[in-house]
């Protein structure tokens, strides 16, 4: 009965210990998931308001809201559409260059923790 008693804490004692170090490397494999793609959402983001904003200068001298500046404003405005139109192709190399600089860590680090679980 003892003996039960003590295999039952140290399994216990141990698990606490295993788990922890599990739910640590799958933290660490979310933060390297969220390097990954964090930066090229940003810039997405950022450059896609900005974008969006050259597009609406645009509009509005087109509209005549700002000024009279009719072919101003549709030349901003094609700018702002370049901008917006690019922007899916430039968040995909951003992201895809990222993926190959860190696919080796992350491989590595889903693989052990895949293979800790068999």
């Amino acid at each position: 009965m003892q003996n039960e008693k003590e295999r039952q804490t140290v399994e216990e004692i141990r698990g606490r210990y295993v788990k922890r170090e599990e739910e640590a490397k799958l933290e660490k494999l979310r933060r390297l998931d969220a390097s990954v793609r964090r930066p090229a959402e940003i810039f997405a983001y950022t450059f896609g308001t900005i974008a969006a904003l050259i597009l609406g200068v645009g509009m509005c001298l087109a509209m005549k809201v700002i000024g009279d500046f009719i072919p101003l404003g549709i030349a901003i405005g094609c700018v702002g559409i370049v901008m917006a139109g690019v922007n899916y192709f430039i968040y995909k190399a951003i992201l895809n260059s990222r993926k190959k600089k860190y696919a080796v860590s992350v491989a590595a680090l889903s693989d052990e923790l895949l293979g800790s679980e068999k």
